[in-house]
């Protein structure tokens, strides 16, 4: 297995590596990174959980209507130009942040951190990697999707620290420093793009390779299909139910009685985890399909969530960050390919950009729900069981939707 990654990444190590720096570079508008600043965010503006959750909503829901517009110019747009883009826009949104003086400011902040970072700079990694590498789709997303674990296994740990030594405003701007420097070697990277593309317009164009590949669908014929909506339980429940936890770790550490530095501390559990799961199912996916690769990806989550009513003890953080970690990795591999081998490559940057609008309005809806069961009282492990029957149900819609027939489209 890993020989035959090491084969695929020779052969391509610049592209591969594009993929992997955009996955690493969107952890500023993660919310696993900006989760870790909420106490001093919540303390400047004196906001509760739920008023904290409900501006991130904001911003949130405000980057999924614009994405489903903004991700589809992937389609239209040399690959350079909108990664670039995409790039100077989060770097503007950690200045916009680190200088946030109100709450309408923090909307604003909230909304360019979400449609930069986690919006278009990981859309534009994933959707590369899927329309590139037709023969070899799961192992590229795997090996681009690293990137999103090791942002999660080392930025929230070191912002944690840093917002200790020299505060959250200067961490964010910092941050941008950061993203700035990475500019050149992203497009050092790209080099040789034209090449690539080229050959893919040339490959589409043939009527021979036409046949071999999965009919492509329009945004349009995709949303005409009962597949689509049997889908969305699974596309919304990770995204909601991930970025709660994430954003939430004080409330995770205050409901079982444990340090916020315990929780943060051992991402790099569910970071190792997402990795081996990634790299694994990458292989399956290119050997059996994601279609049989990913139903059961949300149970892990649901056993996950259910793993922390079990006590209080220090040690349960480790199997809850594991078994999310598990579901986090087929969902980058498999959930990615997916789309590409449901409606095709033609139009998959349009696809990408409204199944991603989705999962950002789902990942809006998460800190904005769990914030408000948590304000009207309900205990954390109740909330945790309640997710916990929302990722079963999303699991029996997604066998059932895998299993119906479609009408062929050419």
């Amino acid at each position: 297995m890993l020989i035959g990654y090491w084969r695929f990444a020779r052969d391509h190590p610049r592209f591969l590596g594009f993929g992997f720096a955009l996955a690493f570079l969107s952890s500023p508008g993660q919310t696993y990174f900006i989760g870790v600043f909420g106490p001093e965010i919540q303390t400047l503006f004196d906001l509760d959980s739920g008023s904290w959750g409900r501006i991130y909503m904001m911003g949130t829901l405000l980057s999924a209507v614009v994405i489903t517009w903004s991700g589809s110019l992937i389609d239209r747009m040399d690959l350079r130009l909108f990664t670039v883009l995409s790039l100077l826009g989060l770097i503007c949104a950690c200045l916009v942040i680190g200088s946030v003086a109100s709450t309408a400011m923090l909307v604003l902040a909230i909304f360019m951190l979400r449609q930069f970072g986690q919006g278009l700079i990981s859309h534009a990694g994933i959707t590369s990697m899927a329309r590139y590498h037709a023969e070899h789709r799961g192992k590229a997303i795997a090996l681009a999707a690293i990137g999103f674990s090791l942002g999660e296994a080392l930025l929230p740990l070191m912002a944690v620290y840093s917002i200790k030594i020299w505060g959250w405003r200067e961490t964010y701007l910092g941050t941008a420093v950061f993203v700035s420097l990475a500019i050149p070697v992203v497009l050092w990277l790209l080099k040789g793009h034209a090449t690539r593309h080229a050959s893919l317009l040339e490959n589409l164009n043939s009527p021979v390779s036409e046949a071999r590949q999965s009919s492509s669908y329009t945004r349009r014929q995709m949303l005409s299909e009962p597949l689509f909506y049997l889908l969305l339980p699974a596309m919304i429940a990770p995204s909601m139910i991930m970025t709660a936890m994430f954003f939430f770790p004080a409330e995770i550490a205050r409901a079982k009685g444990w340090s916020s530095i315990w929780v943060t501390g051992n991402y790099w559990t569910y970071s190792i985890a997402t990795v081996m799961t990634i790299i694994y199912s990458g292989v399956l996916v290119d050997r059996f399909s994601a279609r049989r690769v990913v139903p059961p990806f949300l149970l892990p989550l649901a056993a996950a969530l259910a793993s922390l009513t079990i006590s209080d003890q220090q040690f349960l953080v480790w199997p809850f960050m594991l078994l999310m970690g598990i579901s986090s990795g087929l969902y980058f591999t498999g959930l990615s390919a997916l789309w590409a081998e449901l409606y095709g490559v033609r139009h998959l940057g349009a696809i990408k950009s409204l199944t991603n609008a989705v999962m950002v309005f789902s990942s809006a809806l998460g800190p904005a729900l769990v914030g408000y069961l948590l304000v009207s009282g309900m205990a954390f492990e109740q909330i945790c069981l309640l997710l916990a029957g929302g990722c079963v149900f999303a699991t029996a819609m997604l066998y059932y939707a895998l299993h119906i027939p479609r009408i062929s489209r050419v």
